[in-house]
């Protein structure tokens, strides 16, 4: 029997940044990332190298399609009738045909789940103008309205935060004997520039997505019973005369092995939710090297994304909608992502910052 479905929703969209999936991809797929920012094609040309070093192939959508797998497997596990539909920014499939897609199906008031946990231009208000998208489109076509409601940000959620405690209990069991205890654990996300933080919105306690990370992070610190680690960033890009969000990974790696040493290292992707390029090409290539030249064992933990409570997560989310109950959550940041036909939280609310370059690896 299927659940009491009270506000009457009738799909989830699983929306995300999309990825090429073969060495002709990269290029049109990059052109998407970044049409309309003036980026020199040579500036495409070097990060085209960084996918094709991986056969022409982003690991997101794949891995996307294993956690849409998995949540349907829930939502099948709780009685839940709620078809599911995949849809990307920036490569196959597109947001705006997976739209038309569902319209035709007779979809009329979808919940979207966005896989960012985060505030700010990229991390949230970016996927409410993806929906906005997705609506003119359909109007364009002269097909019937769809209600997208985008679900709330879940940098805090007790799910998101077991999935990656179990993902650094297993990396450090993953160390030499000798060096785990002393192992230093560092938390890393994707750094911004500093105006595009605070154009995430202020508080008295600071800007609210590298707030965000610095939460999450202690979050699993405490449930792995760890209470000194750091929070470090990756995946700059840009003029080096443009202040972002530091230490750099790699730089910090540096510098605390020439200072005072560093026995080993876990390393947590606290701001992906899958391994995708970002994450294989930075951490398990860019950081790995360096840590061989020291002589450091690092290991990085798994992401959240495959883990059956990231799907938990995701139903949970849907349901707080669908039932009308209160944000189930563990920190004290302020909330914000939950939005209807693309509506911003509030007046200016993570405004885009100037972006004159794009990030080094995208998907």
């Amino acid at each position: 029997m299927a659940h009491a479905r009270t506000a009457d929703y009738d799909a989830l969209l699983f929306l995300s940044f999309g990825g090429p999936e073969g060495h002709d991809d990269v290029r049109p797929f990059l052109e998407n990332v970044t049409r309309g920012r003036g980026i020199p094609p040579e500036r495409l040309d070097e990060v085209e190298v960084h996918y094709h070093h991986f056969g022409g192939v982003s690991p997101l959508n794949q891995l996307n399609r294993e956690i849409i797998a998995n949540v349907r497997a829930e939502l099948a596990d709780r009685g839940i009738e709620l078809p599911v539909y995949f849809g990307n920014r920036n490569w196959h499939p597109m947001a705006p045909d997976t739209a038309v897609e569902m319209a035709r199906d007779g979809i009329r008031n979808a919940l979207v789940f966005a896989t960012s946990a985060w505030a700010g231009y990229s991390g949230c208000r970016q996927y409410d103008e993806d929906i906005a998208g997705m609506r003119e489109r359909l109007a364009a076509e002269e097909l019937p309205e769809i209600r997208f409601t985008k679900l709330r940000q879940f940098y805090d959620h007790p799910l998101f935060i077991k999935a990656m405690a179990d993902a650094v209990r297993a990396a450090y069991g993953r160390l030499p004997d000798e060096v785990r205890s002393s192992a230093r654990l560092m938390f890393t996300a994707h750094s911004i520039p500093t105006a595009a933080d605070n154009a995430a919105g202020v508080d008295d306690d600071g800007p609210l997505y590298s707030r965000q990370v610095h939460e999450s992070a202690a979050l699993v610190a405490r449930e792995v019973g760890v209470s000194d680690f750091d929070v470090v960033w990756q995946s700059r890009s840009g003029s080096p005369h443009t202040p972002w969000l530091e230490p750099d990974i790699v730089d910090h790696v540096t510098e605390i092995h020439h200072d005072r040493g560093l026995p080993a290292a876990v390393v947590c992707p606290i701001g992906f939710v899958s391994d995708h390029i970002e994450v294989v090409w930075d951490l398990d290539s860019e950081l790995a090297e360096e840590a061989e030249q020291f002589g450091i064992p690092i290991e990085r933990s798994a992401t959240a994304g495959p883990t059956p409570e990231f799907a938990k997560m995701v139903v949970d989310l849907a349901m707080e909608m669908i039932e009308g109950t209160g944000p189930v959550r563990l920190g004290s940041a302020p909330l914000k992502g939950c939005t209807v036909n693309g509506a911003y939280c509030g007046n200016g609310c993570c405004a885009p910052a100037r972006r004159p370059t794009m990030s080094k690896r995208p998907g």
